[in-house]
């Protein structure tokens, strides 16, 4: 994939060059994340002037944790000088990577309410964001497998979310936003969100070629291993129609409205899963991304690290989230307010106020 000058790749595997030398960076830490930073969990492999990084935590689908995050800025500030390209992809089948390790986050924060560790990790992890978002050298994400997350933050840029999605096609992006519909392979390039699809089976070589050819631009390997031509039709393609209409209502309210009065099966289907989610979320996600549509990606960084910060409490919907899909895994989250109309314009405006100086953001 590649956007602003950046290479990012789409559908890949984790096959890698036996002949190339690993290199592991520590990271020291107390307490439960001591073994976490004692284990391999970011391997990098310094290529004469390329570099490859590889997330390695396959049991938890390589989920980003503090530990990657701190590994990884300074590898890739250094690198930005001293290389050509850089390729970041996962490791094992499953996944390229699982999002945030908000698991782990939810489970202090219940423990302790210590915010610090959350802070933490999310101001760094946005930082790592922007450096990647307006790094100088091709950067190639390989995606294979479940990204969701901290991993469209590590592979889809321009990143937030509320930056890329409310430039994506018509209405696509705050679909994508409020549904958390689940894109595969090609439909991730026919969004408009990656930039190349390659099929798996051709992935070793693409990687080989990337790391032994010297070319000035190497979007011209890229373009060499992908299928031309695609042969196939964005899976959403049939209902843009729809997105466009229904989701160009001015309110959550009046989009489930529009889809009730559609009164198709995609429609029913999809009230259906705005209808599971979180009322705060819904609500909070739209202005997010309405916003971000005028802001620039740093400012779409920052917003997102104060609606990251606002949610960590232990009576958050991100948290009762967290514990019914994660932790408890009774998928019976209890949503607080309970609907939409109990989230108030009010309410929804506060998640977006500014910390205190000392706290924002800095890039």
């Amino acid at each position: 994939m590649i956007k602003c000058n950046i290479l990012k790749l789409g559908c890949v595997s984790s096959n890698t060059i036996t002949t190339l030398r690993y290199l592991s960076a520590n990271a020291s830490s107390t307490g439960k994340d001591a073994q976490t930073n004692m284990e391999d969990d970011v391997l990098f492999k310094d290529i004469g002037n390329k570099g490859i990084i590889i997330l390695n935590r396959t049991k938890a689908l390589n989920a980003l944790n503090l530990s990657m995050v701190e590994k990884i800025y300074p590898v890739l500030k250094k690198w930005e000088s001293s290389k050509k390209l850089v390729i970041i992809e996962g490791a094992g089948e499953k996944a390229f990577c699982a999002g945030g390790d908000v698991k782990s986050l939810v489970t202090a924060l219940r423990e302790s309410d210590n915010k610090i560790i959350s802070e933490t990790f999310f101001r760094n992890e946005y930082t790592l964001n922007y450096l990647i978002g307006t790094y100088k050298i091709p950067y190639v994400a390989m995606i294979n497998g479940i990204t969701m997350g901290g991993g469209v933050g590590l592979s889809v840029h321009d990143v937030g979310g509320t930056y890329f999605l409310p430039r994506l096609k018509g209405k696509l992006g705050l679909y994508l936003g409020l549904t958390g519909n689940r894109l595969k392979g090609v439909d991730v390039l026919l969004a408009g969100i990656a930039t190349h699809f390659i099929p798996s089976e051709k992935l070793s070589d693409l990687k080989e070629e990337l790391l032994t050819t010297e070319l000035p631009d190497p979007k011209e390997i890229l373009n060499k291993y992908q299928p031309k031509p695609l042969n196939q039709e964005f899976s959403l393609a049939p209902y843009m129609n729809e997105i466009d209409k229904c989701f160009s209502a001015s309110c959550v309210e009046e989009i489930i409205d529009r889809l009730k009065e559609n009164n198709s099966e995609w429609a029913e289907k999809t009230v259906q899963m705005l209808l599971k989610a979180s009322p705060t979320s819904l609500k909070v996600t739209m202005c997010a991304i309405q916003k971000g549509s005028t802001l620039n990606l740093p400012d779409c960084l920052k917003m997102e690290f104060r609606l990251a910060c606002a949610a960590l409490n232990k009576t958050s919907d991100f948290c009762e989230g967290v514990r019914a899909l994660l932790i408890d895994k009774d998928q019976k989250p209890k949503w607080n307010p309970t609907c939409l109309e109990e989230v108030t314009d009010t309410y929804v405006n506060q998640q977006f106020m500014k910390l205190p100086e000392e706290k924002e953001l800095q890039l």
